[in-house]
This record gives structure tokens, C-alpha cells and sequence, in this order.
């Protein structure tokens, strides 16, 4: 992998997919929360095989991390026979639970210079940064944000995200216009996702920081989107594009960093601002 995708790709392992499950409400399954404490560490061998040659050594290591993004998938069913809903939020922050399964799978196929169902090891490389963020850290704010508004905007951000990031799996597959109907969905639940941001900047955020991180999230989000849109367009229709590389430095960085990074320290800090301050104890009154 590229330098810049290898860091992208250990943002997601050891920052966005801890930060992301701590950020979940509801019922816990069992093991989740060990999961979440454990998972810097299950992300170490992972990491190292980001900068490992493809090697026997290497496939063994990401093959340990994708057993963790295994055992976080099996938590999607857990949690589903816990809360018994298929409500649009939990539709989204499932989703989100089950992603990394699919980056950890291309990962190891990537390290094992095994082009899994055909595809070149450059899509394998792509493939698990996308799942980490686009699959992951989408999905889950996707959820979050719409438990803030039950309206049918927030519906449709919680459904068509899911839905886009599912359509451009299965594009993969089937052709590049099949791959662009994905790209048109999949924005158009970002698009959403982005208003309804602003909209708890303007309602709930009440620092500077936090209505910054928002505001960023949201704006980068829309031009990251747009980007992708109009590659997966080029690509169907042989209109100039940005290459791979440029999709990488572009699409992926400001994904990552602009739209991830800071929608999650937001909602870290929005879940800080809504805990209740612990009880102090009475001091005692003179008599």
C-alpha cells in the first residue's frame, strides 16, 4: 500500500473504530465493550502489516485483524436480537458494525497478493480504507445523527447510506454504471447527513469547537461526495476523472480527516455536554 493510504488506513484501526463504538447507545452485547478496549491492541498487527511487504508474515497479521473485524461484525445480530428494531437508525449503525468484516476480508487478500473475486490488488488496497470510513464511520454517524431529528430527512440519511455503501459493494461486481447508481445514492445520504449536521450545529452545539467541528464535517462531507460522484461518472462514461491516486489524496484524505475525524470528535464532545454530572457529595452544614 501507498504511504498515504497505510496512514489513512491506521487512522481508522486504532482512532475511528474505537471512538466510533464508544459512541453507540442502546443495549450492549456481550463482549462489545471488551472489544472496544481491546481493539487498539487487536489494530497493532494490522498495523504492521500496512507496512510489511506482501508476505506470508503479513497476510498472518492482517489476518489477525480482520478475526477482530470479524468478531465486531457478529455483534451486528447481537445487538439486533437485543433491541429487536429495524428502525432506519439501527439499520445504519448495524451496517456500520458489519463494515470493517469487508476490509478486513480485501485486507487480507491484498497482503496475500490474492486477487479476491477477480479484483486487481490496487481495488483490494482502496477497498479497506473505504470500509473503514465510507462503511464504518458514514454508517454510524448516519445513525447517530438521525436519533436527533425523526423526520423523513433523517430517515433517509439512516437508509441511504447503507443502501449507497451496499450498491457500490455489489457495483464492484456487476459494472461501473451499476457502481454509479451506488455513487448517486450513497451522496445523496451524505447530502442528508450534512444538513441534518448543521442543524444540530445551530441546535445543540453550544462551544465554538464543536459547532467548528461540525461545520467542517458537514462542508467537507458535500465536496468529498461530489468528488466521488463524478469519478464513479467518468468511470461509466469515459469522461476525464481524477485517477486512483488523485481519488486517494482527495476523496479519501478529506474522508478521512475532514468528515470522520471531525464528525466523531463533535459527537464525542456533544456526549460529553448531554452526561449528567456525577452527584457531589454533601458537605456537612454547622449546626
Amino acid at each position: 500500500m501507498s504511504v498515504l493510504v497505510s496512514s489513512v488506513v491506521m487512522i481508522g484501526m486504532f482512532w475511528v473504530v474505537p471512538t466510533g463504538l464508544a459512541l453507540l447507545d442502546g443495549p450492549s452485547p456481550p463482549g462489545r465493550d471488551a472489544l472496544r478496549r481491546a481493539w487498539p491492541l487487536l489494530a497493532l498487527p494490522g498495523a504492521l502489516a500496512l507496512w510489511l511487504p506482501r508476505s506470508g508474515v503479513s497476510t498472518a497479521l492482517a489476518g489477525v485483524y480482520a478475526l477482530a473485524t470479524l468478531a465486531l461484525a457478529l455483534q451486528a445480530p447481537a445487538r439486533l436480537m437485543l433491541t429487536r428494531s429495524l428502525r432506519p437508525s439501527e439499520i445504519a449503525v448495524l451496517t456500520a458494525l458489519v463494515a470493517p468484516s469487508v476490509a478486513g476480508l480485501a485486507f487480507v487478500a491484498e497482503r496475500a497478493s490474492y486477487p479476491l473475486f477477480g479484483f486487481e490488488l490496487d481495488i483490494l488496497a482502496l477497498t479497506v480504507p473505504h470500509f473503514h470510513f465510507a462503511g464504518f464511520a458514514a454508517a454510524l454517524v448516519a445513525g447517530l445523527v438521525s436519533r436527533t431529528s425523526d423526520g423523513p430527512g433523517a430517515r433517509f440519511a439512516a437508509l441511504s447510506v447503507p443502501a449507497g455503501t451496499l450498491l457500490v459493494l455489489l457495483g464492484y461486481f456487476v459494472d461501473d454504471w451499476a457502481e454509479l447508481a451506488g455513487a448517486v445514492v450513497l451522496t445523496a445520504g451524505m447530502a442528508a447527513v450534512s444538513v441534518l449536521t448543521l442543524r444540530e450545529r445551530r441546535e445543540l452545539a453550544a462551544d465554538p469547537l464543536t459547532r467548528g467541528l461540525l461545520a467542517v464535517s458537514a462542508l467537507v462531507l458535500v465536496a468529498t461526495m461530489l468528488l466521488a460522484l463524478s469519478w464513479a461518472l467518468g468511470e461509466a462514461t469515459g469522461l476525464p476523472h481524477l485517477s486512483l491516486t488523485w481519488m486517494a489524496a482527495t476523496h479519501g484524505l478529506g474522508n478521512a480527516l475532514g468528515f470522520a475525524v471531525c464528525a466523531l470528535l463533535a459527537r464525542r464532545r456533544l456526549a460529553t455536554d448531554r452526561t449528567p454530572p456525577a452527584l457531589l457529595p454533601r458537605t456537612e452544614l454547622p449546626a
